[in-house]
């Protein structure tokens, strides 16, 4: 059996992140995707639009000398979502962060990423990580 299509380009869409492939990752995302990140650090709040977002994932890579990285554990997604379970880890200055758990949840629509959400199990330690 085949997985859905929105399952397949939303893996496809992680894979490119972790690669850095900032054209496989725009492949993933609708022009006008709003990105919403939890917490109270320096990335909280809301991103509208592919520019955006794509900035705020160059504020990661730079942020953590490009040492961030996410590691899917498993991911669901039928016509119109989608829940990826990640580990994220990273270095910032002297602050480490190992395989913290996180609940991405996302709205798809023709096969893109329209609409985002980030939820950590801690919080806490991403707030200090980004702060």
């Amino acid at each position: 059996m085949a997985d859905h299509p929105n399952l397949d380009a939303a893996r496809a869409g992680y894979a490119a992140f972790g690669a850095m492939d900032t054209e496989g990752v725009m492949g993933l995302l609708a022009d006008d995707v709003v990105w919403h990140v939890a917490g109270s650090n320096a990335l909280s709040g809301d991103y509208k639009g592919n520019e955006a977002v794509m900035a705020l994932f160059g504020q990661i890579y730079e942020g953590t000398d490009g040492t961030f990285r996410l590691e899917l554990h498993d991911m669901l997604a039928n016509d119109d979502h989608g829940v990826a379970l990640v580990s994220v880890s990273g270095s910032r200055g002297d602050y480490r962060m190992s395989g913290e758990k996180a609940a991405h949840i996302f709205h798809m629509e023709d096969g893109k990423m329209t609409e985002f959400w980030s939820f950590a199990e801690n919080q806490h330690v991403f707030d200090q990580f980004w702060t």
